[in-house]
């Protein structure tokens, strides 16, 4: 069977840095209220800048590629992860293949929101061990911040999400004798609590004539909502659950891990699950202070940015971990090459 490699990571985001003084000029909040509850210094939001998911992920796409030295038109397929995609209809997949020129590739888009690279990566893996594919693009991308509840009312998301994309090129490895590469991946769901963490509306049980017709600019349906406490008691739980369950099935222990790179939804669900995991902080890789929760993004942000700093190199053990809307978990572990 052939074995799945990250040959390149790259990522981007926005110019415009949201502070949370900047935030506490439009929402009743302030830089001690955002950080003690989140970790979050500030975010990137796209602003006046002419990004969109695809565009970010288009860049993230093309930093990935010139980190892995292949050409473009050696991928032959993409895999898409967000929720906040340009269109309800098509998915963002078939637009990047637009962008690159990519012949008439596959495209498959992910709707896991904060695990959604996690599971996207997990698909693109299975592909590659199948000998389908040989390489295979995976984005993560999300414009969050044009719809958000820029109101006091809403503060209690808003100031936790940023936009941005990350992306990596997974492919198959050349090394007939490797013995590293992405070694497992673990998927799970819960949609019992579906949500506590979700945006309801519009959908196509509440359409367009329902809302033209009620025509309601204080129905706040239409904004993300989350049960912050019960998701992040959800969230500490499954976080080491489903890292553990990667560990055991590849026979290795929490101090064999280099580096843990978990979505980055809150500071201090991270920190906790570092506690419970008994990690140090150079075992532990976090960038939300800078960039906020980015979602789907989250994690192929912090992969790249993780490895231009030196804090990935070959030989090491690399955790991936995510939990979020669905809810959903998963997490891969992968000896890098």
């Amino acid at each position: 069977m052939n074995r799945s490699i990250i040959r390149g990571l790259g990522f981007y985001v926005p110019e415009n840095i949201v502070t949370n003084d900047d935030l506490s000029k439009i929402i009743e909040t302030n830089d001690e209220w955002i950080t003690e509850r989140t970790g979050i210094k500030e975010r990137r939001w796209v602003g006046d800048a002419d990004d969109s998911t695809t565009s970010m992920g288009v860049k993230a796409a093309l930093n990935a590629i010139s980190d892995a030295e292949i050409d473009k038109n050696d991928i032959d397929f993409i895999v898409f992860a967000t929720l906040s995609p340009d269109y309800y209809f098509p998915g963002p997949g078939v637009s990047v293949q637009k962008e690159l020129e990519l012949d008439t590739i596959g495209a498959l888009d992910v709707r896991n929101q904060c695990s959604g690279f996690v599971y996207a990566i997990s698909v693109a893996d299975q592909y590659i061990k199948t000998g389908m594919y040989k390489n295979i693009l995976v984005i993560g991308s999300e414009y969050q911040s044009g719809g958000l509840d820029k109101t006091t009312r809403g503060r209690g998301v808003s100031v936790i999400f940023g936009d941005g994309a990350g992306a990596a090129i997974v492919s198959a490895s050349n090394n007939e004798n490797e013995t590293g590469g992405i070694l497992s991946t673990h998927l799970h769901s819960q949609g019992m609590h579906a949500e506590e963490l979700a945006l309801l509306r519009p959908s196509t049980s509440h359409w367009v004539p329902q809302i033209l017709k009620e025509n309601d600019p204080n129905d706040i349906s239409y904004y993300p909502y989350m049960n912050g406490n019960f998701v992040f008691k959800h969230a500490v739980t499954r976080f080491p659950q489903v890292i553990g369950e990667a560990l055991q099935q590849n026979g290795y222990e929490s101090t064999d891990i280099s580096l843990l790179i978990p979505h980055q939804a809150n500071l201090r669900i991270a920190q906790f699950i570092q506690r419970t995991m008994k990690l140090t902080d150079d075992q532990v890789f976090n960038n939300i202070q800078k960039y906020g929760n980015t979602t789907a993004a989250s994690i192929p942000i912090a992969m790249a940015e993780a490895k231009q700093h030196g804090r990935i190199n070959k030989g090491d053990l690399i955790c991936l971990a995510a939990f979020g809307s669905g809810f959903t978990w998963a997490s891969a572990l992968i000896k890098w090459t």
